[in-house]
């Protein structure tokens, strides 16, 4: 893609205006909760900014006063669950991992994630948005991106020995493991969201313990690099 046209991109996922008075930062806050919802109960394909603006009790006009376009709300909405996804992380990543065990890491691990995912409203269509729009791919990537490198480097702390193709190929399967996982555990009553996340906490031990220390892994130069 062309400088031009990332900076086209770029300008149409921008906010009109960056909201400095509280007031203003509220207005902004409430358009992103409601199109949470909105995506709850119609999806993507139906959501649109008059259905927004009607939701929120306002002109459409005034939306567009803070984003010019719906793609554009939904970015603001995928930046702010990275941001939460990656302020987990780092709390994580401050603490005293050397000392835990690999199911004590992954069971830290995955409280925190989850609490991610239960926050933000919409969560699926917001993904599968940030998955199948084309203005939104670069979010997926840094999705991607932000919880590999986490990863990789907590795997190191936790004493993995396994060459650095290796971690990053554990990394990305531990990510796709629970993203898919964990988008059905939000989704479930209590009992059986408990159950489904014991579940991947087995599935993760059983994948990460048998090749944690793995030196010379069969096929490893055909292992996608990090």
């Amino acid at each position: 893609m062309s400088s031009a046209e990332q900076n086209r991109r770029k300008n149409q996922l921008s906010p009109r205006r960056e909201p400095v008075q509280a007031r203003a930062r509220e207005r902004a806050r409430q358009i992103l909760d409601t199109t949470g919802q909105l995506l709850e109960r119609v999806g993507l394909n139906d959501l649109t900014t008059i259905l927004i603006a009607k939701e929120l009790g306002v002109s459409v006009g005034s939306v567009y006063h803070y984003f010019p376009n719906k793609h554009a709300i939904l970015y603001a909405m995928g930046e702010q669950w990275l941001a939460s996804l990656t302020e987990r992380l780092d709390e994580l990543a401050a603490s005293d991992l050397e000392r835990l065990s690999l199911r004590e890491f992954l069971d830290d691990l995955l409280t925190r994630w989850v609490s991610v995912y239960r926050e933000q409203r919409g969560l699926l269509p917001l993904v599968q948005a940030m998955w199948g729009v084309p203005e939104l791919h670069e979010l997926d990537k840094r999705h991607d991106e932000l919880v590999i490198s986490h990863l990789v480097d907590m795997f190191r702390r936790l004493g993995f020995t396994c060459p650095p193709n290796e971690s990053n190929r554990l990394a990305r399967a531990t990510l796709e493991t629970c993203h898919a996982m964990l988008l059905v555990v939000v989704n479930q009553a209590e009992v059986r969201a408990a159950r489904t996340r014991e579940d991947l906490l087995n599935m993760l031990m059983v994948l990460l313990e048998a090749h944690r220390n793995d030196e010379t892994p069969s096929g490893l130069d055909d292992v996608e690099a990090p």
